[in-house]
């Protein structure tokens, strides 16, 4: 595939840009080669510069979940636009989003929209330092919460691709009161809760690990984290930036029968416009201003644009029950393509997911968590990234990044995938 426009384009950038990308995941450092620089988008394909159509598995990092450019969402946000774009004001559109949530979301009495996941994982833990009266907060080794100082303490995705596991620029002090504990390790979790039973405000936990590649939880690994945090006091954060309204309408808490006390949302309640969310019970709201003492504020929270994509996407997927049946299908259908590949070619790999998400490994004996996926095979990977680009295949740069489908997506795409996947195991064991 050509990518002469690509190359020069990066060119350019990395002359104004740091890295010339405006996010490290979208860096072609670990795998070699420039970025592709995006045009247009439809259904389950995108175009860059160069003319070249891929099937987009990555759909904006997963709030495509109807597919890049879909008709009603475009056509909710062009009739929003014709009336403006913000006014920094209160909007039909933001009560109508948080009562759409609350109705939809057991566990969600109150919620306050943000503008990125970032600041509503940022927001819900001071939130749950305000409510509690406590300081330390337990997060996840490879578990990414945004890049709010406190977060990034042995986080996920980029951060791990990158060979930086602890940002600089952080202050010590930002980070004394963040305790990790090991992914799918209660005793880690325990340990640490022992350590520190008067002291901890919240675990925050991707329910579904997606930023060391895809990661499931253990059976009953989240309810166990639930009764800690009950015995403990302390509050239960999801971050459900990729999981809410992916694995269910309800998101990870009505697929695992689990209640978080705080929940964290991102683009996918804006249909990939930059918005984010953060809510939970109404006791625990309350301490948020103007009603209680602890501070949050955004000119642009609840912004109309991103309010109307987001509305017309969950209205979309609230009244087609369906659209999870599909995607999920289609994800089993991919996972077991891959299996299949894998064993037919002899190759060793592992090879996660649950739903619409999924990841390959190169690595065998299984990927439970951080330390698991730290010992993937990252030359591998990039060999495999290259040949599925080169074959019209379009992943995300990194092995620790995990895989999307779309309700756009067909059979016909994933079995295509599947025959360029085993193309390139089979030549790969052949050496």
């Amino acid at each position: 595939m050509k990518s002469d426009v690509s190359e020069a384009l990066f060119e350019r950038a990395v002359k104004v840009m740091p890295g010339g990308v405006n996010s490290p995941v979208r860096a072609f450092g670990p795998v070699g080669g420039s970025p592709r620089f995006i045009s247009s988008a439809k259904g389950q394909y995108i175009y860059d510069e160069d003319g070249n159509r891929y099937i987009d598995y990555i759909g904006s990092w997963g709030p495509m979940i109807l597919g890049h450019n879909d008709d009603r969402v475009v056509e909710a946000v062009i009739k929003q636009a014709e009336k403006g774009l913000s006014f920094g004001a209160a909007t039909r559109l933001e009560v109508e989003m948080a009562e759409l949530i609350c109705d939809t979301v057991p566990c969600v009495e109150m919620i306050r929209m943000v503008n990125s996941g970032t600041e509503a994982v940022m927001s819900a833990v001071r939130a749950a330092r305000g409510f509690t009266g406590r300081d330390k907060i337990i997060k996840f080794e490879g578990c990414y919460h945004g890049h709010a100082d406190a977060m990034l303490v042995k986080a996920g995705s980029g951060v791990m691709t990158h060979g930086a596991p602890d940002s600089a620029g952080v202050p010590e002090g930002c980070a004394k009161d963040t305790l990790t504990a090991a992914y799918n390790d209660i005793q880690s979790v325990q340990a640490l809760f022992s350590e520190y039973p008067d002291d901890i405000a919240c675990v925050i936990i991707e329910p579904v690990a997606a930023n060391m590649g895809l990661v499931v939880p253990k059976d009953g690994y989240l309810r166990k984290l639930r009764e800690l945090c009950g015995k403990y006091g302390a509050l239960l954060i999801f971050d459900e930036v990729i999981t809410g309204f992916r694995l269910a309408m309800g998101g990870a808490a009505e697929y695992f029968g689990v209640t978080p006390d705080i929940v964290t949302y991102g683009k996918i309640i804006g249909g990939g416009m930059p918005v984010g969310a953060y809510g939970g019970r109404r006791d625990i709201m309350s301490v948020v201003s103007p009603l209680g003492s602890v501070y949050q504020a955004g000119t642009l929270s609840g912004n109309p644009a991103a309010m109307s994509a987001g509305l017309a996407q969950l209205r979309v997927l609230k009244e087609n029950a369906e659209i999870y049946e599909n995607i999920n299908a289609l994800g089993e259908r991919f996972r077991n393509g891959l299996k299949r590949a894998a064993e037919k070619a002899g190759a060793a790999v592992t090879v996660n997911g649950i739903g619409s998400l999924s990841c390959l490994y190169f690595k065998d004996g299984g990927v439970c968590g951080y330390r698991d996926a730290k010992q993937s095979d990252a030359a591998a990977f990039a060999a495999y990234f290259n040949h599925m680009l080169g074959r019209g295949n379009y992943f995300g740069p990194s092995r620790f990044e995990a895989v999307f489908i779309s309700n756009a997506h067909t059979e016909a795409d994933i079995d295509k995938t599947i025959r360029d996947a085993e193309e390139f195991l089979s030549n790969e064991q052949r050496g």
